[in-house]
């Protein structure tokens, strides 16, 4: 691991060290939620279209809450709206808890606990987003991007195989733990002090609402960023799946359930390491695009394996090219975007993000369920390659792109 004081300089503040520690705790508790939810109820119901369901669940609050998010991140105190989103989280946690602790409890409390949750991360990631820039300087902001998603995604590597392990004592010992890890992390975000704002006195209409919507489309560069993220990983994410290949298709169990879970996160936290320590410097936008095209293509070969360790290699190149995309696009829409107008341009930045990833698990398991597993996840690595490609003729600005950071004027 190489440092230098631009890549690392964002650690030396104690908010700083509080956000990407609560960022890691409530990543582990979610990751451990998920392998614990996906396997409850595949087990309760063996259908893919279920697992697509709680998906569709967690996504869809996003959606339908993204002009209101946003404006709530720009007019209120973004620490205290995370603080009390961990917190609604860690309730249904235990909502969880009581279901699984109940072998004969009816499935929907699950979707109605999912929808719960995706309300409460609606709000928070907006807040999240926007806050992140008032706790670093510019000159250490790229790298903490960076540092910050590799916190996320260490808790994706270690969450997926807690989770595992923990399902063999039980599905209420895995809830357990993620209520355990939300609570804490709210408490860690109520004990940052900066990024407090004055409070806004902006009268809110329709316009105020849209604006972070007339903000990206009136930006290509942001447009196309955010839009390619969203059809790569849409079309060609396949952890939806991935209960389906740990019993079916690998026969792995839970516990290779949690390997396969953490294998992207693997690949994402090294690459995310690296850009930490040596922030891209030139040609962004043609990296972004060759990335997503090897995050394609690792989704085409894990389809087709049957080998665990072939299974796993294409997880971790994957993640690690998902990283690159992450990486670019985060940068680009945080440093572009004017503070009083980063709450609801990271509003419509979640709901891509959410479309990208739980509407993707609705997509993979309604298509697994029409065509099967492996055919659906080989479809959407194809998919993904022809978006890289299509997406750098609709986007020139982006694939021009050479530095992600600009000079201030």
């Amino acid at each position: 691991m190489i440092r230098n004081a631009s890549g690392w300089a964002a650690l030396r503040s104690r908010d700083f060290r509080l956000f990407i520690s609560a960022r890691f705790l409530s990543g582990l508790a979610m990751q451990i939620q998920n392998v614990g939810l996906g396997w409850l109820v595949y087990d309760r119901t063996g259908s893919a279209l279920a697992l697509g369901l709680v998906g569709l669940a967690a996504f869809l609050p996003a959606l339908a809450l993204a002009l209101v998010t946003g404006h709530v991140a720009d007019r209120f105190d973004r620490r205290r709206i995370m603080s009390l989103c961990w917190s609604v989280v860690a309730l249904a946690s235990l909502g969880l808890l009581l279901v699984a602790l109940n072998p004969k409890a009816p499935v929907w409390p699950i979707y109605a606990l999912a929808v719960v949750v995706g309300s409460a991360r609606a709000f928070a990631n907006p807040a999240s987003q926007a806050l992140l820039p008032n706790l670093v300087g510019r000159d250490g902001f790229a790298s903490a991007v960076a540092l910050n998603a590799s916190a996320w995604q260490t808790s994706s590597i270690a969450g997926p195989a807690v989770g595992g392990i923990l399902y063999a004592f039980g599905p209420p010992v895995v809830f357990a733990a993620a209520l355990a890890s939300f609570a804490t992390s709210a408490l860690l975000i109520a004990f940052i002090r900066s990024g407090e704002r004055a409070p806004v006195r902006e009268k809110t209409t329709l316009a105020t609402l849209l604006a972070g919507i007339v903000f990206i489309r009136e930006r290509p560069v942001i447009l196309g960023a955010i839009s390619l993220d969203l059809f790569a990983v849409l079309l060609g994410g396949a952890t939806a799946l991935l209960p389906i290949y740990a019993r079916d298709v690998l026969f792995v169990g839970p516990v290779g359930l949690g390997m396969l879970r953490s294998a992207p996160a693997i690949g994402a936290v090294a690459m995310s390491i690296t850009l930490a320590s040596r922030p891209l410097q030139h040609r962004a936008g043609r990296t972004m695009f060759f990335a997503v095209g090897l995050f394609g293509v690792a989704t085409i070969i894990f389809g087709l394996s049957t080998n665990l360790i072939l299974s796993l290699a294409c997880l971790v190149a994957l993640g690690a090219a998902d990283m690159v995309s992450v990486y670019v696009r985060q940068t680009l829409v945080q440093s572009e975007t004017p503070d009083a107008m980063r709450g609801r341009v990271a509003a419509v930045n979640s709901v891509f993000i959410g479309a990208s990833n739980e509407l993707g698990e609705f997509e993979s398991g309604v298509v697994a369920a029409a065509i099967g597993a492996v055919p659906a996840v080989v479809v959407g690595g194809v998919g993904t390659v022809v978006v890289a490609v299509l997406w750098a003729r609709l986007f020139p600005g982006l694939w021009k792109r050479d530095r992600l950071v600009a000079e201030p004027r």
